[in-house]
């Protein structure tokens, strides 16, 4: 029995979508650069609207906000860096008291617990290593994985070179690529997809939005009540805790980390410590209680552990790529449901 025009098209519809997931799929280790600069020139091109309705060229309107988004990262950069550095001093610093406990505490339970003296054992030892230096010398087949990491780095470093040079010719050429895209869909599908992106683009829009008044917020408060707290590298700490609060938990737990190890290197005891922990908590409280609930609210309908599931289902599938997608991902299905929603209704 022959199916029926509507049927084959959407038979054809399904198979063009599944296709076009798994070129996606074989495809992300590549759309990195793409997706974050697309991702980019989604939140910026409001802004060189803007500048264009004011009297501005397209392209230089597109330069200047390039440039100061490239001068955001360095700043950012250059206040992160002191912050780094300081935990590897301090790293350095705690090697002679780790080997110190580890002579005196770490190697007598060892031979409390194993019968092995380390110190003392050390012909036996040689002689142990003698008989598996066949095992041994099968390591150094893990070394030409040492040039693939080379080339990894090398690869990275591109991917991020990319993204600018990406990006500018997005923004510029946004509305272009928008019309041309939507040329692509069909005649009877047109006018519903629109609906639908529209949709999906006023919820991102104000998830988005109100994410970066909270990340604004969060970074203001880390960083004004660490230094009320006495740690040096407040700022820093304070920026990074604040700037990692879209993925749920992640700025607290960093922030308390690399809070801890500054104030341990700062105050060297756990009383100084305290204020640094209590300032986490209580942001962790305002955040999730009083400026989430404010600045994004329930309308948006992108609940914590939604985006939770979303970037890790997504990080799972796809990588780094997936994780991009999740919170786009997250919305256009939010908006699919409500639509499905209403025609089973």
């Amino acid at each position: 029995m022959p199916f029926s025009p509507a049927a084959n098209r959407s038979l054809l519809t399904i198979l063009v979508g599944a296709a076009c997931v798994y070129l996606f799929y074989l495809l992300s280790p590549i759309l990195a650069p793409f997706l974050v600069a697309a991702a980019l020139a989604y939140l910026c091109n409001p802004l060189v609207d803007r500048l264009q309705r004011r009297g501005v060229n397209r392209a230089l309107a597109t330069a200047l906000v390039l440039l100061g988004l490239v001068l955001s990262f360095l700043l950012v950069v250059a206040v992160m860096a002191p912050l780094f550095q300081a935990q590897a001093r301090l790293l350095m610093q705690q090697a002679p008291r780790l080997l110190e406990w580890g002579s005196q505490t770490l190697l007598p339970w060892f031979s409390a617990t194993f019968g092995v003296d380390l110190m003392n054992d050390q012909a036996a030892i040689l002689a142990w290593l003698k008989s598996h230096v066949s095992e041994l010398s099968q390591l150094t087949r893990y070394l030409p994985k040492l040039k693939d990491s080379g080339l990894a780095l090398l690869g990275f470093l591109a991917n991020l070179l990319l993204i600018p040079v990406v990006l500018f010719y997005l923004l510029r050429d946004w509305h272009g690529v928008i019309k041309h895209l939507v040329g692509w869909i069909p005649a009877p599908l047109r006018e519903k997809t629109d609906s639908i992106a529209r949709e999906v683009d006023r919820v991102l829009s104000e998830f988005v939005r109100g994410q970066i008044m909270v990340i604004l917020v969060m970074c203001v408060f880390y960083s004004l009540a660490l230094w009320l707290a006495g740690l040096e590298y407040a700022l820093a700490v304070g920026l990074l805790a604040g700037i990692l609060v879209f993925v749920p938990y992640m700025g607290v737990v960093v922030g308390v980390l690399l809070g801890t190890l500054a104030g341990w290197a700062q105050f060297g005891e756990i009383a100084g410590l305290i204020p640094i922990w209590a300032v986490f908590a209580v942001g962790q409280l305002l955040e999730g209680m009083v400026i989430t609930p404010w600045l994004v609210g329930e309308r948006v309908g992108l609940h914590p552990v939604a985006v939770i599931f979303a970037l890790m289902a997504f990080g799972q599938l796809f990588g780094f790529v997936g994780v991009l997608l999740a919170i786009p991902a997250a919305a256009a299905s939010l908006v699919a449901l409500r639509h499905l929603k209403a025609q089973l209704d």
